[in-house]
């Protein structure tokens, strides 16, 4: 068997929000044939840091290393400066940037959509193939 590709990959999500995010890291856990390394910052492992800039280092930390920014983009990434930030630096830093749609949602931020490489459904399948084909 050859050496699988290991991608590094940072998935933006809101906290109040972290099934969403669970969901994800399932998927990409259960996926055969696929390796990954989680730079994303979930609820359970946040910084330590807890003053605005160094949240943003924090952030900016963990995003610098992933070679993709995933953005879970329900209608919460309007009203969260967090995820914004997180938007802003994986342009800043040229990132690739997967958008994936909630199910269900019929609207999706335009902030994702004016930023993300591509925008995906709520499925498994669309996720990884769209990490497999940008990363």
């Amino acid at each position: 068997m050859p050496i699988l590709k290991t991608r590094n990959l940072f998935i933006s999500h809101a906290w109040s929000y972290d099934s969403h995010y669970n969901k994800v890291v399932e998927w990409l856990n259960e996926e055969p044939n696929f390796s990954w390394k989680n730079y994303s910052v979930p609820s359970h492992d946040a910084c330590s840091q807890k003053t605005t800039s160094g949240l943003k280092q924090c952030l900016t930390n963990q995003i610098n290393p992933s070679q993709c920014v995933i953005i879970l983009a329900g209608m919460w990434v309007a009203h969260s400066e967090w995820i914004q930030y997180e938007i802003d630096e994986a342009l800043r830093l040229g990132k690739t940037i997967i958008g994936v749609r909630p199910w269900g949602q019929e609207k999706t931020p335009t902030a994702v959509q004016n930023a993300a490489d591509v925008m995906v459904n709520w499925q498994s399948a669309s996720i990884i193939q769209a990490i497999r084909d940008y990363v």
